[in-house]
């Protein structure tokens, strides 16, 4: 695609959203509002009022993509039709989009995990903050799909709502200790993926079994188990961890009872960090459908912790999601979709090789740079 041509994906994937105004209140397209939208949080706006500045400052650089006969849209119109717009169909066009540009490959390690916007909460509508889950698919550097957590409910319900609208068949799929669940793991297998999930106290018995067992592996107090033994050192800024993943298939106990669905392996992970002298031991255990490899096991373990620091972080310190006040009718959640699109964005854009804050300034600055992240 050549300069000056627009981005196709995106308005073939969002172009054909339900417009939650009514007729004779439309005078901007939505697909307008959504692409400026879009354009400005890639720019560095956290705020409706942001976008409509941004939109000004290009609004030459837009009309080579968008009539706006009507101007750039103000703050308020940015605000009620991000508060208006069902969030449902604004979800399956991002997920539309990331299917079109995503490449998930056999083994390719896929993070499902949740998070607060802290400020979202309304204290005199007596409404809560939202949560969210996605799932992040580390060698894609992509968010591959988000679902809202449920008032009165938690991300257990959420997570398969999310799992069953991805195609997963061939990847890794992990969960933090909270989704380690039965029907989670049955869930993945049926979409053909593999799992990995978290073992902590809310399984205690399990967890307490899996312990010792590990242990007596590690111990060498066990015989006719195969066993798998891979090491990681990572030195950096003064800290030096050791991290040791074992991987042994799984007791008779836990496979034969068949409540957690192909079950062949559990998995530890023993942390070991240094940091100038003081010493810390951590040991995280896991069940698992992938056979025993530690390699593969100890990069899906690895690979959960990267929805913390390429996403998370990211949205949290970067694009400000926790300090968003955005909140009125579903503009909270809607605008938590752009801030993953522009993420996905940025993250994919790979020619330059700065972190996200520094790509956002360049784009706001050089709009050469800003219509590359938008092609990407």
């Amino acid at each position: 695609m050549s300069e000056g041509q627009p981005p196709i994906s995106f308005f073939d994937c969002f172009a054909d959203l339900p417009d939650p105004r009514r007729a004779q209140g439309q005078r901007h397209k939505l697909i307008d509002i959504l692409f400026i939208a879009l354009c400005a949080v890639l720019c560095g706006a956290d705020d409706f009022t942001e976008m409509e500045e941004v939109g000004h400052a290009k609004e030459a650089w837009l009309r080579q993509f968008l009539e706006v006969p009507h101007g750039i849209p103000s703050h308020d119109t940015f605000g009620r039709v991000f508060a208006l717009l069902e969030p449902h169909a604004f979800a399956a066009a991002f997920r539309r989009w990331t299917s079109g540009v995503a490449s998930l490959t056999a083994g390719e390690v896929v993070a499902v995990d949740g998070k607060t916007v802290r400020r979202a909460y309304d204290r005199e509508a007596s409404r809560e903050a939202i949560a969210l889950v996605s799932a992040w698919a580390g060698e894609n550097r992509l968010t591959l799909g988000q679902v809202k957590v449920a008032t009165s409910s938690n991300q257990i319900t959420a997570i398969p709502e999310l799992l069953q609208v991805l195609a997963l068949k061939g990847c890794i799929v992990t969960t933090d200790a909270l989704n380690c669940q039965k029907e989670m793991a049955a869930r993945i297998r049926q979409q053909e993926a593999d799992y990995v999930l978290a073992l902590k106290g809310n399984h205690a018995g399990l967890h307490e079994r899996g312990a010792q067992f590990l242990q007596s592996v590690r111990e060498g107090r066990t015989a006719g188990f195969q066993v798998s033994h891979h090491r990681t050192l990572d030195k950096e800024h003064g800290r030096i961890e050791e991290r040791h993943f074992w991987q042994v298939n799984a007791p008779e106990d836990l496979t034969t009872s068949g409540q957690w669905a192909d079950l062949p392996s559990v998995g530890l992970c023993a942390a070991v960090r240094d940091i100038k002298g003081q010493v810390t031991t951590t040991r995280r255990y896991y069940l698992s459908s992938l056979p025993v490899e530690a390699v593969k096991f100890s990069a899906a373990v690895r690979g959960h912790w990267a929805v913390e620091n390429s996403c998370h972080w990211v949205l949290d310190v970067v694009l400000r999601e926790d300090d968003s006040r955005v909140r009125a009718g579903h503009a909270a959640e809607n605008f938590a979709i752009v801030r993953r699109l522009a993420n996905n964005l940025l993250q994919r854009e790979r020619t330059v090789k700065r972190g996200v804050k520094t790509k956002r300034l360049k784009a706001a600055l050089d709009e050469r740079y800003l219509l590359k992240v938008l092609q990407t």
